[in-house]
């Protein structure tokens, strides 16, 4: 009884009924798998309610924790379909046949890659809750990694950094993907793995010194001031995502800012401008790390306010305030959405919101790209690269892969607008199309109607959508000009 109280234990005021249901699909897994064992020698049943305690952990409702005891026992098992609809209903059928349609997605030639990755996404756009199983599921998969041969090994770690935790990333879901990475990671790059650990490991007593410095201080002329503080908490950055960021700074961890912030979780957004406002008259901030979330959401929905101060004793420590709903944003995403409603249009319901449009489009990829090459290409490229967040002008943010131009940007807003774009004014300044955008520029795209792509364009061009653009028309053109010039002769 303690495992299935484990499963209910982050439910919202769970029924007799919620309680029966993940009950039944406890002990019909158990039994369902009793026989089967995972490479580590354990019990298969393991797997399955570790994937469930993922998902209720996630606050996901009582019908999907009870898919994810479920996801395997039509794929692995002797249950039929019919069986599972008469004890559990269509609701359950429907979420662990999707699952189970899914398959694994395997390193067995890109083709059957790619064609696993197509029906992952079509599946995606029809009802999200799938993914966060499949997540779920992934999680114990890549957490129980050391079992796997070898020559496994690298491979499913590197699937989970390029797919899933980006995918989780790009769906809200902060807690999940901090997890994956760092379960893959040591498996896709040991060497830097262990560099980063032991860097890591260099700074920590001096962090801990700092965060415990401003930690009593901060409380103290919160409560003084009156701000409705839920709690103060802290996070210390993941190692995947840390060795990411020592990248982009020569592996001089002295320049990373961020690796450990308090965390502050207050009642309301005034509380969150005046908590900002207390911590800036306390302390000094470091100039241009001051981030403003709440204002300008990051596109996958994470609203919280950033700065970083300096402790007065030679430390410095990033602060980030947010409400108790934005935190559970930034922890669960796309799952918070599901914590208190359940219908089976749910999640595409869900889907449909603006932040998660990039969905649909994917789906649509998946189907007009035909060739395997070209359609993971775009998937990583447009959708699973780091991201860059620009402004148009009139405060809308277009959210495009690190690197992009204003070409990209162009193209984006409108085909029109990227066939005729003929120059860039870039917070205020004219700029060439092919200048690369970063993070809070404001971009107004200039255009003529004789103006047209050129191949510069190309080489500037990130997104698969601006490159088969301008790759069509320089085609087209091309003919044209030969066949002109072959009429001359």
């Amino acid at each position: 009884m303690s495992h299935i109280r484990e499963l209910t234990r982050h439910i919202n005021h769970a029924s007799h009924a919620d309680m029966e249901l993940i009950t039944k699909a406890y002990h019909y897994a158990e039994r369902a798998h009793e026989p089967q064992k995972r490479a580590s020698g354990e019990p298969y049943f393991n797997h399955v309610f570790a994937t469930a305690k993922y998902l209720a952990e996630l606050n996901m409702s009582p019908t999907v924790i009870a898919a994810g005891l479920l996801h395997d026992v039509i794929e692995d098992t002797g249950a039929t379909p019919e069986e599972i609809e008469t004890i559990f209903g269509k609701e359950v059928l429907f979420l662990v046949q999707s699952v189970t349609k899914l398959g694994t997605v395997k390193y067995k030639g890109i083709e059957r890659n790619v064609e696993n990755l197509r029906k992952f996404f079509v599946s995606m756009a029809e009802d999200l809750r799938v993914i966060v199983i499949k997540l779920a599921d992934r999680l114990h998969n890549v957490e129980t990694l050391q079992y796997v041969k070898p020559e496994k090994q690298r491979r499913i770690a590197l699937e989970t950094l390029e797919i899933y935790a980006p995918l989780a990333s790009r769906l809200g879901i902060g807690e999940l993907k901090g997890r994956l990475e760092d379960a893959a990671f040591p498996f896709a790059y040991p060497k830097e793995h262990l560099e980063t650990k032991n860097l890591l490991e260099t700074r920590t007593d001096a962090h801990e010194k700092y965060l415990h410095e401003i930690d009593g201080k901060l409380k103290k002329v919160l409560k003084e001031n009156h701000v409705n503080v839920e709690r103060v908490d802290h996070r210390v950055k993941h190692l995947y995502s840390l060795w990411k960021k020592l990248k982009r700074h020569d592996m001089d961890i002295e320049k990373v800012y961020d690796i450990i912030a308090l965390r502050v979780i207050v009642k309301n957004i005034e509380d969150c401008y005046s908590a900002l406002g207390i911590v800036h008259s306390n302390w000094t901030p470091l100039p241009g790390r001051i981030k403003d979330y709440i204002a300008t959401p990051k596109p996958n929905g994470y609203q919280s306010l950033h700065t970083t101060i300096f402790t007065g004793t030679g430390g410095i420590v990033e602060v980030q305030i947010r409400t108790t709903e934005m935190h559970e944003q930034a922890e669960y995403g796309i799952a918070a959405h599901f914590a208190y409603k359940e219908a089976h249009a749910l999640g595409h319901a869900v889907a449909s919101k603006k932040e998660f449009a990039w969905i649909d489009e994917l789906r649509l990829a998946q189907a007009e790209l035909t060739k395997s090459n070209a359609f993971l290409e775009r998937l990583k490229t447009d959708y699973f690269k780091d991201r860059v967040f620009i402004f148009t002008p009139i405060g809308e943010i277009m959210d495009l892969p690190e690197d992009s131009s204003a070409v990209d940007f162009a193209f984006a807003i409108h085909s029109d607008i990227g066939m005729h774009a003929s120059g860039a004014k870039i917070n205020g300044k004219f700029m060439p199309l092919t200048t690369k955008l970063k993070t809070n520029d404001i971009v107004e795209i200039q255009t003529t109607k004789t103006a047209v792509p050129g191949s510069k364009w190309l080489d500037a061009a990130k997104t698969t959508n601006a490159k088969i653009k301008i790759q069509k028309y320089l085609k087209e053109h091309s003919l044209i000009s030969k066949w002109l010039s072959f009429g001359k002769k």
